[in-house]
């Protein structure tokens, strides 16, 4: 159909970065970089600098990056992984595919890991700890850190959802061993395909992956064990460098888009919102999504549909209880609860304050109705 508002444009964004992107990709191509030249080491370098570690390395994708961060550690059958299910299956499966054993807490209504749990879930076979920063907000760390500390886990952050987010002056991704970024043609900083990035301080972790990305190879000729094929073109890393720096300006705008979103529903009884982008002292949200939740979601999803706005609910069935994963018995009501109540609104940053007046105007005649 028609949209519209569309929850991602990417004609309209390819329209306002033709431009800019065609000279790179021109420039990238004509010199025959095509892999671990210096446009990906530019790139590396220059995330690394955003979010504020020593260490940036451009993989195939955010889940090699965890399978990458799990080769390393050594994670296999035996050791369990902590995380939650309200996230996409991928932040545990590189885990699962080792052997290790998946362990789930709840999370709270924020969607975020219920960290308040998080000490009854571990044990002495605790290897990982995996908060996920979702939906551009970021989990308080505190509890997080102190656990594993605790029980002697590292901690890696699904940061996929969180690239510049902060809370108490540190952002998403420093805090842990580790943490992942996707670059998922959809996020906030995407790729025009499957891109990602592990960010660490840590330099033998920097080493591993590195070396594990290219096939074990310590350089052209040497092989320093075994490895994958995990590594991050060229191509895709000269158009995410261009548009790194324009990511600062693409936040703001995300920002004052939640702000109007916020301003426009927050009297809606039936309707809960996340915390607005000037309500929250602690954090600074970037907003990937702007997600509500109403025990009518399905007639909402239908009315924004027959309006032409195209929404997205992640995640109707929580993948803990997917058919064929084998997790049916874990019990997380919060999880369960909020799978049934979630929606995400169009959020990106070509959207006109035009557009988001459209969608809040159409929220509010559902509900008035």
């Amino acid at each position: 159909m028609g949209w519209r508002v569309k929850f991602i444009d990417f004609p309209l964004q390819w329209e306002q970065q033709r431009e800019f992107l065609l000279p790179i990709i021109d420039d990238t191509l004509a010199r025959g970089d095509v892999m671990l030249r210096q446009q990906l080491a530019d790139f590396e370098r220059n995330l690394a600098a955003f979010v504020g570690t020593r260490h940036g390395v451009g993989v195939s994708n955010c889940t090699d990056g965890l399978r990458l961060i799990g080769h390393s550690l050594g994670i296999g059958p035996g050791d369990e992984v902590v995380t939650v299910a309200h996230t996409f299956i991928a932040t545990i499966s590189p885990f699962v595919m080792r052997g290790a054993k998946p362990v789930f807490v709840d999370i709270g209504d924020d969607q975020l890991m219920d960290t308040s749990q998080l000490e009854a879930a571990v044990t002495e076979r605790t290897k990982v700890i995996i908060p996920v920063h979702l939906n551009g907000r970021t989990v308080d760390m505190t509890e997080v850190l102190k656990v594993a500390e605790s029980c002697g886990a590292v901690v890696i952050e699904d940061a996929a959802q969180a690239l510049g987010a902060t809370i108490d002056g540190r952002t998403a991704g420093t805090m842990g061993l580790a943490s992942t970024y996707s670059f998922y043609p959809a996020k906030m900083l995407g790729a025009p395909g499957d891109a990602g990035a592990v960010l660490t301080n840590d330099d033998q972790l920097d080493a591993d992956v590195r070396r594990l990305r290219d096939h074990g190879r310590v350089t052209k000729t040497e092989v320093d064990g075994w490895g994958y094929n995990c590594r991050l073109d060229n191509l895709h890393a000269a158009i995410l460098d261009w548009r790194l720096a324009q990511l600062p300006g693409w936040i703001e705008h995300r920002r004052t888009l939640a702000g109007i979103y916020d301003e426009m529903l927050n009297d809606i009884e039936e309707l809960d919102l996340p915390v607005g982008p000037e309500s929250d002292q602690r954090r600074r949200d970037v907003f990937q999504n702007y997600t509500v939740m109403t025990d009518r979601r399905d007639e909402l999803v239908q009315h924004l549909t027959e309006d032409g706005i195209e929404v997205l609910v992640s995640w109707p069935v929580p993948f803990h209880k997917q058919s064929g994963v084998g997790l049916d018995h874990w019990s997380l009501p919060n999880t369960e609860r909020l799978s049934r109540r979630v929606l995400s609104l169009p959020m990106n940053a070509e959207l006109a304050v035009s557009d988001v007046e459209y969608v809040a105007a159409s929220v509010r005649r559902f509900f008035a109705a």
